[in-house]
C-alpha cells in the first residue's frame, strides 16, 4: 500500500475510533453512576426501579428507571448502541488497516513464528470470533452464576490468550489482539446480548405482556461486565506505542496484572457512587499491581535489563523480513552514524534512556528487519532523523532508497 494513503488511513480511523470511545466510554460511565444514586419513589413500585436528580448546563435533569420496563411505552426511545458499535467497526478497520495491511511492519516478527501476511490476518480475525464464543458460553454456563468464579476464569483466560499470542506475533501485536478480544466482548455484550434483550421486552410491552425480568438483569450483568472491562482495554490499546511493555516475554503477566488493576480501581468508583462507602484498599491493590507489572517490564525487557546491567535479552531473532535484501555497508554506515545515538539499546543521546517505539537501528540485522519503516520515515518523508538533526544529506537518503529499490 501506498505509505501516505497508509498513513492518512491509519489518521482518520484512529481520530473516528477515539472519538466513538469517548462517546462509548462515557456514556457507560455515566449510566453505571446514575444505578448507583437511584432512590425510591412512590410512582415506581419498590423493588422496580428509582430516580435521581442531577445538575448540568445551567439546568436541571430528573431521572427515573424502571428495571424491566414502564406500564406503557413512550412514543420515542432513545437508543444507546451506536457508540459502541462505531467503535468496535472503527476499530476492527483500524486494525485490519494497521496491523493487517502492513504485517510486516507490526504484526509478524520471523524472530517469533515466520507467518505470512494472510495467516497472520486469519489468526488475529478468528480469535476475536473463537474469544466471543468463548467468552458468551462461560457467561451463559453456570459458572456465570458466580461472579467471583468468573472472574477469576476470565483473568486465567485472558492472560492465557496473551500468552499464545505472543506466541505467534510480534510482542505489539500480541498486546493490541489481547485488548481487541476483550474489546470485542464488550461490543458482543451490547450486540449480541443487552440490545436483543431490550427489543424482546419492547415486544413483550407491545403484546399487552408482562416483560420477562429476567431480560434486564442479565442485560444490566453483562453492561456491569463491560464496565470493569473499559480501563484494562484502554490500557492495553495504549500499550502498543510503549516498547517496554511488550517487549517482555512476560508481557502476559502485565496484561493480568493491569487488568486487575483496572478492574479495582472500577470496584472503587462502583462503590463509592452508590454510598456504599470509600473502599480505600482498590487503590492499594491496584497501585500494587502497577508497580509489580513495572517490575516485571523492568527486569525482563531488553531496555530494562540493559539499564540495570544485565546481560540484555533480545525479544526477537534476527531472521529478515521476506524480499528485503541485507543492507550494503553504505547503508549500515549511514543508519548507525544518523539513528543508531537514539535507536540502540543504550541510546547515547541526551535525555533518551530507551529506544525510540523500540526500534533498534545499530546492527545490519536490526536495520534490515526495520526496512519498511525506514523507508517511511527517512525516504518517502524526512520525519526521521527528527528535524534532521544529525543532518542525514540528501545523497545518503537516495544511498537508503536505492538499498530499499532492490
Amino acid at each position: 500500500m501506498d505509505p501516505y494513503l497508509h498513513e492518512w488511513g491509519g489518521m482518520l480511523l484512529r481520530w473516528l475510533h477515539v472519538l466513538a470511545a469517548m462517546a462509548w466510554i462515557g456514556s457507560s460511565f455515566y449510566f453505571m453512576h446514575i444505578d448507583a444514586l437511584l432512590k425510591p419513589v412512590p410512582e415506581i413500585p419498590a423493588g422496580k426501579g428509582g430516580q435521581m436528580w442531577e445538575v448540568h448546563g445551567g439546568g436541571f435533569y430528573q431521572v427515573r428507571k424502571w428495571l424491566v420496563a414502564p406500564g406503557e411505552l413512550p412514543p420515542q426511545l432513545l437508543w444507546h448502541k451506536w457508540e459502541a458499535y462505531t467503535t468496535w467497526l472503527s476499530g476492527f478497520c483500524l486494525l485490519a488497516w494497521m496491523y493487517y495491511g502492513a504485517s510486516e511492519l507490526f504484526l509478524i516478527d520471523p524472530g517469533v513464528a515466520d507467518i505470512g501476511p494472510v495467516t497472520a490476518a486469519a489468526i488475529g480475525i478468528g480469535s476475536l470470533g473463537l474469544g466471543w464464543v468463548a467468552y458468551d458460553r462461560l457467561c451463559r454456563s453456570r459458572i456465570g452464576e458466580s461472579e467471583a468464579g468468573l472472574a477469576a476464569i476470565g483473568l486465567g483466560f485472558v492472560m492465557l490468550l496473551a500468552f499464545l499470542f505472543q506466541q505467534v506475533f510480534s510482542g505489539r501485536g500480541a498486546m493490541i489482539h489481547t485488548g481487541a478480544v476483550m474489546a470485542t466482548w464488550m461490543a458482543g455484550n451490547v450486540a449480541m446480548v443487552i440490545i436483543p434483550n431490550q427489543r424482546k421486552v419492547i415486544a413483550a410491552l407491545m403484546r399487552g405482556e408482562a416483560p420477562d425480568p429476567a431480560l434486564g438483569r442479565i442485560g444490566k450483568l453483562r453492561s456491569t461486565h463491560n464496565n470493569y472491562l473499559t480501563l484494562p482495554v484502554l490500557f492495553l490499546m495504549l500499550a502498543n506505542h510503549y516498547p517496554m511493555l511488550w517487549s517482555t516475554p512476560f508481557a502476559f503477566v502485565i496484561t493480568g496484572l493491569i487488568l486487575v488493576a483496572g478492574a479495582v480501581i472500577r470496584v472503587f468508583y462502583n462503590l463509592r457512587h452508590g454510598g456504599r462507602g470509600n473502599a480505600w484498599w482498590c487503590w492499594a491493590v491496584a497501585a500494587a499491581c502497577i508497580l509489580l507489572a513495572g517490575i516485571v517490564s523492568l527486569t525482563s525487557s531488553p531496555v530494562g535489563r540493559e539499564r540495570l546491567g544485565l546481560a540484555a535479552v533480545e525479544a526477537s531473532g534476527t531472521a529478515l523480513p521476506r524480499g528485503v535484501a541485507p543492507p550494503p555497508a553504505e547503508v549500515v554506515e549511514i543508519v548507525t552514524g544518523r539513528c543508531a545515538m537514539c535507536h540502540a539499546a543504550a541510546p547515547v543521546w541526551a535525555g533518551i534512556s530507551i529506544a525510540p517505539k523500540g526500534v533498534r537501528l545499530d546492527t545490519p540485522e536490526h536495520i534490515a528487519r526495520e526496512a519498511a519503516a525506514i523507508r517511511l520515515q527517512a525516504v518517502l518523508s524526512n520525519a526521521m532523523p527528527p528535524n534532521n538533526i544529525t543532518r542525514m544529506e540528501p545523497e545518503e537518503r537516495r544511498a537508503l532508497a536505492t538499498w530499499l529499490a532492490r
